[in-house]
């Protein structure tokens, strides 16, 4: 018995919208990375790009358990020789609330092509508005708790 994949012509990505308002980072994302990869529907290949569009929004209101908000480090590097820099989670929630969330999906991503090409299908947005409403994103079911 041979194993059938899907073609990219029978691949159907739908869109959906989390609102992350009052919820767990880390189990956000980690269930943002099933849909992004597709490992929730029956046509799952690791080589192949299954997943759907995500959209979340509230980014700024996501919560932090425990201290990480002090003491969680992020870090990134200029590209100049001694060029790393450094911020602690509550300076990159000011500045840039969408990093926090992209950063803890994109490492649980798989780290090749077919991971950035997943990892482009999510747009976060700090605020309540987001520009794809004509595309009819439908809320993303998460049986995640909340946080006391």
């Amino acid at each position: 018995m041979t194993t059938t994949f899907l073609k990219k012509s029978e691949i159907h990505r739908a869109w959906h919208v989390v609102d992350a308002e009052g919820l767990v980072l880390g189990r956000l994302a980690s269930r943002i990375a099933v849909v992004l990869t597709g490992k929730d529907k029956p046509g799952y290949a690791p080589f192949l790009d299954t997943g759907d569009h995500v959209i979340v929004i509230n980014a700024d209101k996501v919560v932090l358990t425990g201290s990480k908000e002090q003491t969680k480090i992020y870090y990134r590097h200029t590209g100049y020789p001694g060029g790393i820099r450094k911020a602690r989670a509550e300076e990159v929630r000011t500045k840039h609330p969408e990093r926090l969330i992209e950063s803890a999906v994109r490492g649980m991503l798989p780290h090749n092509r077919v991971g950035r090409a997943q990892f482009r299908k999510l747009k976060v947005y700090k605020g309540s508005v987001h520009p794809h409403e004509a595309q009819k994103p439908a809320p993303l079911e998460l049986r995640t708790r909340v946080p006391r």
